[in-house]
């Protein structure tokens, strides 16, 4: 019997609030009997002499790309800028060219979620612009599907595109229940296709 799939439940946060939806997703990923492995990237800066510590203060460790190759699938967050990702997730991507000269991340499933301080402030341009790097790594992209029925309750985060939270321009909104739910159900939902898919390699 082969153990349990490891998912990588990769993030940046920089006020907590894309920090608390990833530990939402990872609630999602063991009910589905996989492996949530939480890991973020360090800040950037322009100041090209200064270096991030080697290992955060609190919170999950760095990713490395061994993360990425160990893991059978994956969940990306980020906040919001200008309806892109973060730089230093984008950062972390850019060095990932060696998986995709390999195929290393072929046919592994992943999914998104991300935080904005205003409704309209680019939450669904963030998801699409977040996959595009992974589906060049030839990955699988995983939605949330219309069947959570918080997709349609929801008056705050939450798209088919992936999860989301609007957390107000001083951060004062707290996650949701509709927004805990829907990164729930994302990430129970891309652990449960890993799974089936390594069910599908062990056949």
């Amino acid at each position: 019997m082969s153990a349990a799939p490891e998912i990588l439940v990769l993030y940046y946060s920089r006020y907590g609030a894309t920090a608390e939806l990833a530990r939402h997703v990872a609630s999602g990923v063991e009910r589905a009997g996989a492996v949530a492995r939480v890991r973020t990237v360090p800040p950037v800066s322009t100041n090209i002499t200064g270096d991030a510590p080697a290992v955060p203060a609190d919170g999950p460790p760095y990713a490395e790309t061994r993360d990425l190759e160990e893991c059978a699938g994956l969940v990306m967050g980020s906040p919001t800028r200008f309806g892109n990702m973060a730089a230093p997730l984008k950062h972390f991507l850019d060095g990932t060219s060696g998986l995709w000269a390999s195929g290393g991340l072929v046919d592994r499933p992943f999914g998104l979620f991300t935080s904005t301080a205003t409704q309209h402030g680019g939450q669904e341009t963030t998801l699409l612009t977040m996959a595009m790097p992974l589906i060049h790594q030839g990955m699988l992209w995983v939605g949330v599907p219309y069947t959570v029925p918080e997709l349609s309750t929801t008056t705050s985060g939450g798209s088919p595109y992936g999860a989301s939270h609007v957390a107000g321009g001083q951060g004062e909104h707290p996650v949701t229940r509709d927004e805990q739910r829907i990164a729930g159900a994302l990430g129970e939902r891309v652990g449960r296709i890993a799974l089936r898919l390594q069910a599908g390699d062990d056949a």
